[in-house]
């Protein structure tokens, strides 16, 4: 494993390439090692829930965070391609409110580690797209909050082609303005 080179990264973010063995079989690559990571980023963490989605084309979902218990996660695509976005909502932070994105795919095999009190979400750029993500913490739906996608204040640019396919928390998230945010 190693730090990918990324501009743009926002506070305590980092973009991750597995070292990976690839013979005339296939290939193989630790897609999680803690000593490693840990050494890489000078963060210990522990994950708590390994989490698994499957999408199709357009499919977007987020902007969600936890206002309780805050998720740190660490995002792959083990299947296509999608375009992954976090948004700082820290105000101690100096890149809050900003937002960073980055494609993750099968191919490029990259990783992102989006750290507790941030927004996220992804769109799906490939016919289907299974993403997986390790959180530090468990679910808790009583404190999901969602901020819309296409707020303006936040002008993120998602690279759709046409319009998304959102499920209906994500068609009415809540305004940046609006939103709960960290301290």
């Amino acid at each position: 494993m190693q730090l990918h080179e990324v501009e743009g990264l926002l506070a305590g973010m980092f973009v991750l390439k597995p070292t990976v063995y690839a013979d005339q079989r296939g290939f193989f690559f630790e897609s999680w090692n803690k000593r490693e990571f840990s050494q890489l980023t000078r963060v210990d963490l522990d994950f708590v829930q390994d989490n698994t989605s499957s999408s199709s084309c357009d499919v977007l979902r987020g902007l969600h965070y936890q206002v309780v218990r805050p998720q740190g996660k660490l995002v792959s695509a083990a299947r296509g391609a999608i375009y992954d976005v976090a948004v700082d909502l820290r105000r101690s932070s100096p890149t809050f409110g900003k937002w960073f994105g980055i494609e993750l795919s099968d191919e490029n095999m990259l990783q992102l580690w989006i750290p507790p009190g941030f927004a996220h979400g992804y769109i799906v750029r490939s016919s289907v797209a299974h993403v997986n993500y390790k959180t530090t913490e468990y679910y808790a739906p009583e404190h999901e909050r969602c901020i819309s996608w296409a707020d303006p204040s936040l002008d993120i640019l998602w690279g759709q082609q046409r319009p998304p396919i959102l499920s209906e928390k994500d068609r009415t998230g809540t305004s940046f303005d609006q939103a709960e945010l960290y301290k």
